[in-house]
């Protein structure tokens, strides 16, 4: 068996040492995860208030997935989401987790309301209406996202992909 001999850290025959090799393997999975979010999206216009439609719905973007970690204008999941830097919570639902899911079917289940979620946002101009508190507990803007008066995240319980927001976190599994 042949003996390798290391010069200053190289492995003879200038290949890559292991060290190098894991640190570039991490870059580029970390990017592949990452690097979608860190392009530049193009967004589509805000409609202004003199171009607002008739329902009032002034608000709109072209929603991407986040995956985790911040975003301008894309879905985490079911009930999240980040607009114009901001993130969000839709206060009157509650998804299966996708990010730690307890089972696979929770799993699945938050995916399908993830894409809906951003099919949804991305349908049209729509409104973040206020509720009884700004924030949740992590930090994010608690909304009820309508678009021409009616509840998105009642359309996604209607699909079987969400439930009324009861209060509190209810298993899945």
């Amino acid at each position: 068996m042949a003996r390798q001999v290391y010069r200053r850290g190289k492995p003879r025959g200038g290949g890559i040492g292991g060290p190098a090799l894991v640190y570039t393997l991490c870059l580029g999975l970390l990017l592949g995860w990452y690097g979608p979010g860190l392009i530049n999206r193009p967004t589509l216009p805000t409609i202004s208030a003199t171009e607002q439609s008739p329902s009032g719905d002034t608000l709109s973007a072209q929603f991407g997935f986040c995956h985790s970690g911040g975003g301008i204008d894309c879905v985490v999941d079911g009930d999240t989401f980040w607009f114009s830097g901001a993130k969000y919570r839709i206060a009157d639902i509650d998804t299966p987790e996708t990010h730690g899911p307890r089972c696979a079917a929770e799993g699945a289940l938050g995916a399908q309301a993830t894409q809906r979620l951003q099919v949804l946002l991305n349908a049209g101009p729509f409104t973040l209406e206020s509720v009884d508190r700004d924030e949740d507990r992590y930090g994010r803007s608690l909304r009820v996202v309508t678009r021409r008066g009616s509840s998105i995240g009642g359309m996604l319980v209607a699909e079987g992909l969400a439930r009324e927001w009861g209060g509190a976190r209810r298993p899945w599994c």
